[in-house]
């Protein structure tokens, strides 16, 4: 028999799997969980499922204090919040988590950042859940290429595209319970935390780098809407954003 989900779904692909899941496999939710009154929480709804909206901190954390979802599997689907020790031990198999990144490579936060800045492999996982940052053993993983014309953003649309096509294609696996697990050699891999980026993102004009280096840093950087890198000279502050294409 199928393991009863407690789907906690956020964003563009807990939205995208979610949808998938209540097409494909609707009764095998026993629970959808998200940030807020969004199409994902009016999906659920729609389709006669167990709700949770939490707009705020305060109610989501006694939700995770007094939780028993009933459920045999948890899954995280792209979300953005830190689980309780109670919430991994509130369902039978415990959680599996989607992240963006070809683990044990970026680990936590700004994986599009770092694969860039670092030259390291790039792609996406599922993993279970533990106690600990992304360092749950793997179910399955798909690597994503990346040239000299990728950027911050453009990582990121390949990760959310590569996220949705790793879930669907993993699930019926996941639901048979047919997916054998693999340690991660987190010695091999890297960690980064939301506190880092601005410190990595500022550029030293007077202090020795290559080219490579910095032209990794500015297109790291460079996404639509967010901040760039930065410097300062005389005291005036700037941004500094990139383009590289191929030449025909």
């Amino acid at each position: 028999m199928p393991p009863l989900l407690a789907v906690f779904a956020d964003a563009e692909v807990g939205l995208h799997c979610t949808h998938w899941l209540i097409k494909n496999y609707k009764a095998d939710l026993g629970a959808v969980v998200t940030t807020g009154q969004n199409e994902i929480y009016r999906i659920a709804l729609r389709n006669g499922l167990n709700a949770h909206a939490y707009t705020d901190d305060a109610s989501y954390f006694q939700f995770c204090d007094n939780s028993k979802t009933g459920c045999d599997l948890g899954l995280l689907l792209w979300w953005p919040r830190i689980i309780s020790p109670r919430i991994i031990g509130s369902t039978r198999l415990g959680f599996v988590n989607t992240h963006p990144s070809l683990l044990p490579f970026n680990r936590g936060k700004h994986y599009n950042f770092w694969a860039l800045v670092e030259q390291c492999p790039f792609g996406v996982s599922l993993h279970l859940v533990e106690e600990g940052i992304d360092c749950g053993d793997l179910i399955a993983q798909r690597g994503i290429d990346y040239t000299w014309e990728d950027t911050g953003e453009t990582l990121y649309r390949k990760a959310i595209a590569g996220m949705k096509e790793l879930f669907i294609d993993t699930y019926p696996l996941i639901r048979e319970q047919k997916l054998a697990t693999k340690p991660q050699v987190l010695s091999k891999g890297s960690i980064h935390f939301s506190s880092e980026l601005e410190a990595a993102s500022r550029i030293a004009l007077d202090e020795p780098t290559t080219a490579r280096q910095l032209l990794n840093l500015l297109r790291a950087r460079t996404f639509e809407g967010h901040p760039a890198c930065s410097f300062c000279d005389n005291g005036v502050e700037y941004e500094a954003r990139i383009e590289i294409t191929k030449k025909k």
